[in-house]
């Protein structure tokens, strides 16, 4: 079941109905065995059980990523497309504008504030707004390019530069959005959005029935390091929270039937 979930997943696939049957079943029944898999799942399955109006299943797996990633945008982002399928898109709007309060270069949720107008009938405006977006991002390009050329140790313009190209879409620049944020981690491996860009354009390139074998699998490899590296990065996060209320509570924290594990 894992693999049938993976195959669709890097196929592209928007077997909805077969991924709720296949996919309720493993995190019901396998969670324990699923390793950093499960996020990713979670975020599958959700996604397909919007489609076939399971908002039951889609909020039970939302849960379970806010559980994990509390700060994500990207599982903001998840709940906004929820509201969208409910048809509420006022309260979507106002999430993904915290989103963009927070982050204004957030491409994720522009795209899905494009896609709430869409869906409310107002092509004109959506059409408005969609080229005004990608206008925007072509001459943010051109700027970044020179800006690198000028300082190329610089992690946050190669980051930007990233996002960019990725939001641009299409083969090449997807490759090159991949690159960018490979680049961005080797000058600051604590970049977070650098990992999930990492593991967004990789995840893409994977999908694409264009690619050749190797490059499929080149980039499902470099999508599972990603993955990984995220999750172990919020594990770490999680655990110097634990620890920072353990001292102010008045506990140290030491090894595993040690004097100074509570003091």
């Amino acid at each position: 079941m894992r693999d049938k979930l993976r195959k669709w997943r890097e196929e592209n696939y928007r077997n909805s109905e077969q991924i709720v049957d296949v996919g309720e079943e493993l995190i019901s029944e396998h969670t324990s065995k699923l390793g950093d898999d499960i996020w990713i799942i979670y975020e599958q399955v959700m996604i397909a059980a919007l489609d076939c109006s399971r908002d039951d299943l889609a909020w039970s797996c939302l849960q379970e990523l806010k559980r994990q990633f509390p700060d994500s945008h990207r599982v903001t982002r998840l709940a906004g497309i929820r509201l969208e399928a409910l048809e509420r898109y006022e309260d979507a709007n106002k999430l993904y504008d915290s989103v963009l309060q927070d982050d204004p270069t957030n491409t994720a949720a522009r795209k899905r504030k494009i896609s709430i107008l869409r869906a409310q009938g107002k092509s004109n405006e959506a059409i408005r707004a969609l080229n005004e977006y990608l206008e925007h991002y072509a001459k943010a390009a051109f700027c970044l390019e020179e800006l690198m050329m000028t300082n190329p140790h610089n992690h946050l313009y190669c980051e930007q530069y990233a996002e960019v190209k990725y939001t641009q879409g299409g083969a090449e620049n997807l490759e090159l959005a991949r690159k960018y944020f490979a680049q961005t981690l080797k000058l600051n491996n604590r970049n977070m959005r650098a990992l999930f860009g990492l593991y967004m354009s990789a995840s893409h390139i994977a999908s694409s029935p264009k690619v050749s074998a190797k490059v499929k699998k080149d980039n499902v490899k470099y999508a599972a390091w990603a993955a990984s590296q995220i999750n172990r990065a919020y594990q770490v996060r999680r655990l110097l929270l634990f620890s920072q209320l353990c001292l102010h509570a008045g506990y140290t924290l030491g090894t595993p039937g040690s004097a100074n594990v509570l003091t």
